[in-house]
């Protein structure tokens, strides 16, 4: 069919604009590429059962269970004054921060979808097994598989390197005065896991990409412990550079690691 209004592939995450010729499941209500056969069987195929995932969707119903339960215990608490006291107070800074977290994977996300492609295949917001932890994206591409972590920080992000000839390196990500080291450490858990998944099958790149923050006009994007760290303008090109990996290999990765890290 033609569509009425935007969508997006269930199975490689490719951007459908309106008026788009696409095949529409009013089963599961999701709309997928022409280019994507159903076996003829009972059984949908392999492609047609994974799951893109959306962007930022953990954190988002994080952030709705929040509020909606400060908003229940106030009405309960004050049940003549609890609508003017929600008015009137702010959410607590732990509570907002899911929704800033939010914000920033859908921000991203939306901009990795309009790049999906086959030689793009896109996962969002992955659970990771036996943990409360997700991963924010993985990008499958010709270059190998990309595990970026989404933040909204504000200030500029920076390396400040510590020690030397007579004392260890090391290496602190900062941004502007804030302490942002932990974030490298959860990433580079993050591609160790994928890594293990993959079996050597494809190298993988880890990536903190900063949706908001004050990069310079000039330089900015660093490396370090060997995760990039950077801006989606500065991301974009790497994720469609050119590699050694053709369509058939990515739609085997991609497989994989949908099975093995399910849609949070």
């Amino acid at each position: 069919m033609r569509l009425r209004y935007a969508g997006t592939c269930r199975v490689c995450g490719l951007a459908l604009p309106a008026k788009t010729e696409a095949i529409y499941d009013r089963g599961t209500k999701t709309v997928r590429c022409v280019t994507h056969d159903v076996q003829p069987c009972d059984e949908p195929s392999v492609a047609e059962v994974i799951e893109g995932g959306i962007a930022g969707a953990s954190a988002r119903r994080e952030f709705e269970r929040r509020t909606a339960k400060r908003e229940e215990r106030i009405r309960t608490k004050h049940p003549k004054l609890g609508g003017l006291i929600l008015a009137v107070t702010d959410e607590q800074q732990s509570t907002n921060a899911w929704d800033i977290g939010a914000r920033g994977e859908e921000m991203l996300g939306s901009g990795l979808n309009q790049l999906a492609s086959e030689t793009l295949r896109l996962l969002h917001d992955r659970r990771i097994p036996a943990s409360r932890a997700n991963i924010d994206h993985l990008a499958v591409t010709p270059t190998g598989v990309y595990v970026i972590d989404a933040k909204k920080y504000k200030g500029r992000p920076h390396l400040k390197i510590e020690g030397g000839l007579f004392r260890p390196r090391v290496e602190r990500l900062l941004v502007g005065t804030r302490d942002c080291t932990k974030l490298v450490d959860r990433v580079l858990k993050q591609v160790d896991l994928v890594r293990g998944l993959l079996h050597d099958d494809a190298p993988v790149h880890g990536v903190l990409c900063f949706v908001d923050a004050d990069w310079p006009l000039i330089g900015g994007a660093f490396t370090t412990r060997g995760v990039q760290a950077l801006w989606p303008r500065k991301l974009y090109p790497k994720l469609q550079a050119d590699g050694p990996f053709d369509v058939e290999v990515l739609t085997d990765i991609h497989r994989k690691l949908a099975h093995a890290l399910p849609a949070a």
